[in-house]
């Protein structure tokens, strides 16, 4: 099964984003995490059965960094959660879609992920995420 898991907005400051995405929601973010290898702070909110995840960079040569440089703030990614990842990434190389890394990565909200390049997908970065099993 896939479903929407979240949309990333990159934001330049989660000090100004958070309380705007608050009062437009009407409540308050349910977790801020780092991701230090990525380079970015994240802040999610739940909204219906999906969430918004707001994306700010920790350095200069993060990926958020860059895209905010490029194309300012706003959409960055959209989430799509998968039940078997290896299956979903196989399925996909076979339907001719590119990846950027076929080797899923700890991400925030206690997920692993990939991302699909944007040239195979219409410009839209697309990231497969699956709830990391803990023992």
């Amino acid at each position: 099964m896939i479903k929407i898991e979240h949309l990333g907005i990159a934001v330049k400051s989660l000090n100004d984003a958070d309380p705007l995405f608050a009062r437009l929601l009407g409540k308050d973010n349910y977790k801020t995490e780092e991701v230090e290898r990525e380079g970015v702070k994240t802040s999610f909110y739940h909204i219906g059965e999906s969430k918004i995840e707001l994306l700010e960079a920790t350095r200069e040569d993060s990926p958020i960094a860059k895209f905010i440089d490029k194309r300012g703030e706003g959409i960055h990614h959209i989430a799509l959660a998968v039940d078997d990842m290896e299956a979903e990434i196989q399925r996909l190389k076979t339907e001719g879609f590119e990846f950027i890394s076929e080797t899923p990565k700890d991400g925030a909200d206690n997920k692993r992920v990939v991302f699909l390049h944007p040239k195979s997908t219409n410009g839209v970065l697309v990231e497969l995420c699956q709830e990391k099993v803990n023992n």
